[in-house]
């Protein structure tokens, strides 16, 4: 049996976050802080593989102290993200890579028995197709962050979304991607999020999650399935995507994938009302399902 039923893998960061019209504040982020602590919390047993100093491994502790074990490959320095919001709609924000821990490497991968390998990255830093390629010989599912790819960091660091021009040989590898509403526009050219779930299992991956400020849509084996999140705020804003991918990957282990898009909803709903990863329990989610 495998030793653990998902690994999520890219950077560990500092994350330097600017509100609109709020103090600024630096904590630990990045898309596999979230993922993970969502699908552990979730009862996944779950491994994240990153790249960072080893100085710096003290921010690993919240993902630690909630069962996430690591594995950290050393690097020169810890990613560093400036996140900016100038207004008070959150989907709208500016991010600059002031640090990178650098690419992924075969050579240096740890050998770990997985289902599922999700590929988490913060930017197109991370992982290229020959690392992807050397992934597809593991005995598992993978999955890609698609704004491991579409956030592309310019000479001078600031991240520009933009299109990714291998997208229609990558997207056939995967068995599921996730993406938001605006990185599905820059693919697809349409903010509909069936529309772009559609074009995109077109292109060759079966499973398809999208996400938005008002809820999620997956998109699975021919099949459409939409939920509404019900936040009351959106203080925890920054890391919703990810926290959804973690839930529903989580609970799509072993459910099928309208239930797995219900509780990742829920799970995400009550993670947005806090800062930080999720906090909450396996029966806050299905309490809240109930409510809903």
């Amino acid at each position: 049996m495998p030793a653990f039923d998902i690994a999520f893998v890219g950077h560990m960061a500092f994350d330097e976050v600017e509100p609109f019209e709020s103090p600024a504040y630096v904590k630990p982020g990045s898309a596999v802080l979230c993922g993970a602590v969502a699908a552990v919390r979730a009862g996944a047993h779950t491994v994240v593989v990153t790249r960072m100093s080893a100085e710096d491994a003290w921010i690993l502790d919240s993902m630690t102290a909630a069962g996430v074990e690591v594995l950290l490959l050393p690097a020169p320095q810890t990613t560093y993200m400036k996140v900016v919001h100038p207004s008070a709609d959150v989907d709208v924000r500016t991010l600059t890579q002031v640090h990178s821990a650098g690419f992924f490497h075969a050579g240096e991968f740890p050998s770990i028995n997985t289902r599922w390998i999700h590929l988490a990255g913060i930017s197109d830093q991370e992982f290229d197709l020959s690392f992807i390629q050397f992934l597809l010989a593991r005995n598992c599912k993978l999955s890609a962050d698609m704004q491991s790819f579409v956030r592309q960091v310019d000479s001078k660091g600031v991240v520009q979304f933009q299109d990714f021009p291998s997208k229609k040989e990558l997207i056939p590898l995967l068995d599921a991607v996730k993406l938001d509403v605006v990185e599905a526009e820059i693919l697809t050219g349409t903010r509909d999020l069936e529309r772009a779930a559609l074009i995109i299992e077109f292109w060759g991956c079966p499973e398809v999650v999208v996400t938005q400020a008002e809820g999620v849509l997956a998109r699975v084996n021919g099949r459409t399935y939409y939920e509404k999140f019900t936040n009351r705020s959106v203080v925890g804003r920054t890391g919703r995507g990810d926290t959804t991918f973690g839930g529903y990957l989580a609970w799509r282990l072993e459910h099928g994938p309208e239930e797995a898009l219900k509780f990742a909803a829920a799970l995400v709903s009550i993670k947005m009302e806090t800062p930080g990863p999720f906090q909450g329990t396996l029966e806050d989610v299905l309490q809240r399902m109930q409510k809903d």
